[in-house]
């Protein structure tokens, strides 16, 4: 595996965003986390830095840090990691402090694991101490990469048909 950096959305080269967007809106149906699916890169970016300040943020929102993981080797993006700077009631039941996708090209070669391990650096430096990280019961593959990260689970939620597991990582 090659190393990952994470960068602010702004340091990196709009094509690489665009062709990482492109990857995901050819799939059917799976999110993207840090709302990039839903937007132009250009307003995408513009959202980014409005979150991080906590400026007009929808209803119920809080701030948070969008980061993009870039393979050095290539400059190209791997993945997106959505770091939420505090919990409401409905994160700390699914959401948690950290999102994260991983460019479906790229998956089952360690990445994720490793651009997890790179976001709780980002949560120490953002005053997080024990970081929360949720997980569908299905997404097995999610629930590997949080336990590799010294992950310990404190229960599942259900919601109607989906189960999330939540899991609590001391920050070091």
């Amino acid at each position: 595996m090659d190393t990952l950096k994470l960068f602010l959305p702004e340091e990196v080269e709009r094509k690489e965003i665009e062709d990482f967007q492109q990857e995901y809106l050819r799939l059917d149906g799976e999110l993207l986390f840090g709302r990039l699916g839903t937007r132009d890169v250009e307003s995408w970016l513009a959202y980014c830095i409005d979150l991080r300040n906590g400026k007009n943020l929808p209803e119920g929102w809080v701030p948070g840090t969008v980061f993009l993981s870039v393979r050095l080797a290539d400059r190209k993006v791997i993945g997106l990691v959505d770091i939420r700077h505090r919990l409401t009631e409905s994160l700390l039941q699914y959401g948690g402090h950290i999102g994260y996708s991983i460019r479906p090209s790229e998956r089952r070669k360690g990445y994720a694991k490793e651009q997890l391990r790179l976001a709780l650096e980002k949560c120490r430096e953002l005053g997080i101490e024990k970081a929360l990280v949720t997980c569908d019961k299905k997404n097995l593959g999610s629930a590997r990469t949080i336990l590799a990260n010294g992950g310990v689970l404190e229960n599942e939620v259900e919601d109607g048909e989906r189960i999330t597991q939540r899991y609590w990582i001391q920050v070091k």
